[in-house]
């Protein structure tokens, strides 16, 4: 039996809200926070006499610490699970840490505003030091893991699917497929159509900066940096078909390069059909990517987010999506004294995810991940004190989890490799 707290209400929060009540002898207790209540009222009503789960709702501005410590006082959960932005990963760990609570998120922190002189300045180093440009990165909660640690408690990092479920995938690889791992190729493929010229399917602001940042991947023990979407391969997915996928910068490979020992090359790629790439460097040019606030009639306005309010909602898009994700890694090492090739995935319907909890399958694939990942904190599986990514613990209990609440893996050793 376990109470938890859930920050966020939007289309990943909506899914793994759901997973859980699917566990209520686990999940007894659910309270669903978010800036709109309204939302969190709405999703309550539709799941009342569903479940035997018990939901609660509250408001809270999740940037604002004390309005969190209060509210985690008062409602006294167990778990934490941030499924908010990632903007607000510090704030909500600082409110877990003031109140002893576990915590999980599904992406690494960046800054909502990467002109913030004082971020800015860290920023920079960083670039220098480390040798990539993304403004995502792990540094600013690992500096968190000796608060965690001396606490008492546990901080579970990017549990979605990529990062998340691509972690598990090379723990799982190096546990029972390799005695040592040399390339690992996580691909990331959406074949689903919405209908629409131009939409993303999760937040615009977090989705459009990932995309249209500098691509890098990890080789011979440092980062490479290439220009965005530089790099390109076509490969042919399972279920899906032919795509083009591109070289991106993904938070999971600066985690595997320190803990898969050994590895020489890690690589990350996602599909894109060339009308988003069109659009996107539309935007792109005419500024509209941009997180500096410009002035319009009288008004500061950021233009990613005005751009934001003119998309559709990625919540939106589950009923008109269909088509299939296909999302995994390719492995290539030794086993035995010999090399290896190993190749480990999931295939999943947009239409089978809108039809059990009206959600496209982009939403689903990161909300059933964070379900599980709270699973393994709650049932004492993931218990290391600390601040930890997916790939630091046991994957085999969260990938039978994960195998029997609706994301099951499917296997090759003789994939195609991308070159």
């Amino acid at each position: 039996m376990s109470r938890v707290l859930i920050i966020g209400c939007g289309g990943v929060a909506s899914v793994a809200i759901r997973k859980c009540c699917q566990i209520s002898d686990v999940f007894t207790e659910l309270c669903i926070a978010s800036r709109t209540r309204a939302k969190c009222d709405a999703l309550a009503a539709k799941l009342t006499g569903s479940t035997s789960t018990k939901i609660t709702t509250a408001q809270v501005n999740a940037d604002d610490v004390s309005q969190l410590i209060d509210l985690i006082r008062s409602y006294k959960p167990d778990l934490v699970m941030n499924i908010a932005l990632p903007y607000q990963d510090l704030t909500i760990m600082d409110a877990c840490l003031a109140c002893g609570v576990n915590y999980m998120d599904t992406a690494n922190y960046e800054p909502e505003d990467t002109d913030d002189p004082s971020w800015r300045t860290v920023y920079e180093k960083r670039c220098a030091e480390a040798g990539f440009s993304a403004y995502f990165d792990y540094s600013w909660q690992w500096a968190y893991r000796d608060k965690f640690e001396k606490a008492g408690l546990t901080a579970l990092l990017g549990c979605g699917f990529d990062p998340g479920v691509t972690q598990a995938y090379c723990a799982y690889a190096l546990k029972h497929e390799f005695d040592s791992i040399d390339t690992i190729d996580i691909l990331d493929c959406n074949g689903g159509d919405h209908g629409y010229p131009f939409a993303t399917n999760f937040n615009p602001e977090v989705n459009l900066r990932e995309v249209s940042a500098p691509g890098s991947y990890w080789e011979n023990g440092h980062w490479v940096e290439v220009p965005a979407m530089s790099i390109k391969r076509e490969y042919h997915f399972d279920r899906v078909g032919d795509k083009d996928m591109y070289l991106l910068h993904h938070e999971e490979i600066e985690s595997l390069a320190q803990n898969i020992p050994g590895v020489k090359r890690i690589r990350f790629f996602m599909t894109f059909g060339q009308s988003y790439l069109t659009h996107m460097k539309c935007l792109e040019n005419v500024g509209m990517l941009s997180t500096t606030p410009v002035q319009f009639e009288g008004h500061d306005i950021v233009p990613i987010k005005f751009l934001k309010e003119l998309l559709p909602d990625p919540a939106s898009l589950g009923p008109r999506t269909h088509g299939k994700t296909n999302i995994g890694c390719i492995f290539t090492g030794h086993k035995n004294g010999k090399p290896h090739t190993y190749y480990i995935y999931n295939v999943c319907d947009h239409q089978e995810c809108y039809r059990e909890v009206e959600s496209q399958a982009i939403s689903y694939t990161t909300g059933v991940p964070a379900m599980c990942g709270a699973l393994m904190l709650l049932t004492g599986k993931w218990n290391t004190p600390g601040v930890h990514t997916v790939e630091e613990f046991d994957p085999d209990p969260f990938l039978m989890a994960l195998d029997q609440y609706g994301l099951p893996r499917s296997e090759s050793r003789t994939p195609a490799l991308v070159d």
